[in-house]
């Protein structure tokens, strides 16, 4: 057992830091999705990674077994809009970070117009104005299902929501 207030890293750097190109790609997906740091990214890239890990290890397994637990799998991506319905293992294979990172709060905020940019979305969630079904969310990067989209709106006390009410 570890130590409580120690948390285990949920993301692996990358393995050379000062590489040009991956650099920039970094600074590009930083700057669309508004993310703190690349710390989030490389979460997101390690979350990824290991979902196309469990893809690739279920292609080894028996038929028996591997319908079962690809089933599993699917349906769990399927919940997190990460595939489209009828998808098959090697459209898991596809994944990447970018995947991962439209599925955030901040980014489904962002794209149903409650926040103007990237980076007030960010703000928003942070503050308390966003709310999932009624229940504040203040992590800007939770990974919001498919039944949870449509139940994304502001927080009953925010004065955001007062706006959109007086303005209808």
């Amino acid at each position: 057992m570890g130590d409580p207030r120690k948390p285990r890293k949920k993301w692996r750097g990358p393995k050379h830091p000062w590489i040009k190109e991956r650099l920039e790609k970094e600074i590009v997906l930083v700057g669309r999705y508004g993310l703190k740091n690349k710390k989030e990214l490389w979460r997101a890239e390690s979350l990824a990674r290991y979902i196309r890990y469990r893809a690739k290890s279920l292609l080894g397994l028996p038929d028996e077994i591997r319908a079962k637990e690809t089933e599993v799998l699917l349906s769990k991506l399927r919940k997190m809009k990460l595939i489209e319905e009828g998808a098959t293992l090697d459209d898991v294979l596809g994944i990447s970070a970018e995947h991962i990172l439209e599925r955030r709060l901040q980014t489904i905020v962002y794209r149903k117009g409650l926040a103007r940019t990237i980076y007030q979305a960010r703000q928003l969630i942070t503050h308390g104005h966003i709310a999932i079904g009624g229940r504040r969310v203040t992590s800007p990067g939770y990974l919001v299902t498919a039944e949870e989209e449509d139940l994304i709106d502001y927080a009953p006390g925010s004065p955001f929501k007062r706006e959109v009410e007086a303005s209808s």
